[in-house]
């Protein structure tokens, strides 16, 4: 990979683990750099093996690695990944997760259940890691499981500028969200469109079902976006957006940040009302889950800047506006 723009200082390196390639390519790009040499293999029976294959004594290292499917195998990998920079003398071990598995499990809602997101942490902690770079956390408050720095960044501008672009702005857009606890993430996107915000109220009798209870807010007659973190079975988008048009919206579109698109989600997404689909590559997306009403934005120009951003010493916070080419 060539890049006319290469980063200066040789002491900030980037590597990629098996989860997201094409994207760390990207982000590396975006930073100026080539990506770091390591090889990633397995034993016979199943255990990672990680070599990594050029000095990084002093560095200031960059792994990008969603924990997505399959999560554990992912998670290993970086926790075995970060043993080995920390052995190999690494300066700092920052960790760039744009999509953090096990964030649904934040807290305990029945007696005796895990916090897996908080154990997640205190792993990734306790192996040597120094900052996590995230993207649209499931719940905020994830960053206060760290005891290290967290920079939180946010895909909704990136997700507002496909809508800029095709002209679904104003107030005969509404900007809904899937359930209360969404309301943040709608009313950030209906800033961008300058669109007012709805909530579906719904019901979920067992965890991946979602019964929709009633729309708070006008959607009639209007050009309905539903925005969530993530679309998993795709059950709550397609219940919500079928209720959507019901009550009177003329086109659904969603968007979501992590398109992690478990199970039957590409067979109800191709059978729902919805005209589009916006997700980022956060998740890579295998060739079979690229449907045409998928639509794929880029976080590789964010992430990089924010990189350059913490490297430098420089704020972050701009990001959580500007809206990246979605080249």
């Amino acid at each position: 990979m060539t890049n006319m723009n290469h980063y200066a200082d040789p002491k900030l390196k980037i590597f990629a683990l098996s989860s997201n390639q094409p994207l760390a390519e990207k982000v590396a790009q975006a930073v100026g750099l080539e990506l770091g040499k390591v090889s990633l293999t397995h034993f016979a029976d199943g255990e990672i093996r990680v070599n990594i294959e050029e000095s990084i004594r002093g560095s200031h290292v960059y792994i990008v690695q969603s924990t997505s499917n399959p999560v554990n195998d992912h998670l290993m990998e970086l926790l075995i990944m970060v043993d080995a920079l920390r052995r190999a003398s690494a300066k700092t071990i920052n960790v760039v997760v744009p999509y953090y598995g096990y964030a649904r499990q934040d807290r305990k809602s029945q007696s005796r259940e895990p916090i897996t997101a908080k154990l997640v942490a205190n792993m990734l902690e306790n192996a040597g890691v120094n900052r996590l770079v995230a993207l649209d956390l499931h719940a905020a408050q994830i960053q206060g499981f760290f005891d290290i720095p967290v920079d939180h960044l946010l895909g909704a501008p990136l997700l507002a500028n496909y809508f800029i672009d095709n002209n679904l702005v104003g107030d005969d857009v509404v900007v809904v969200s899937p359930d209360h606890g969404g309301v943040t993430r709608a009313r950030k996107l209906a800033e961008f469109l300058k669109s007012p915000i709805a909530i579906v109220d719904k019901r979920r009798p067992r965890p991946n079902v979602a019964e929709v209870m009633n729309i708070v807010g006008s959607v009639e007659g209007k050009r309905a976006v539903i925005i969530d973190d993530m679309i998993d079975t795709a059950g709550t988008i397609s219940i919500a957006a079928q209720a959507l048009v019901d009550r009177g919206a003329t086109e659904v579109y969603a968007c979501c940040t992590h398109p992690v698109l478990s199970g039957p989600a590409i067979e109800r997404l191709t059978n729902s009302v919805i005209k589009k689909v916006i997700v980022t590559d956060s998740i890579l997306l295998p060739e079979e889950k690229r449907i045409d009403k998928i639509e794929i934005v880029s976080v590789a120009r964010l992430i990089g800047e924010a990189i350059k951003r913490i490297h430098e010493n420089r704020s972050v916070s701009p990001l959580f506006n500007e809206k990246f080419s979605n080249k």
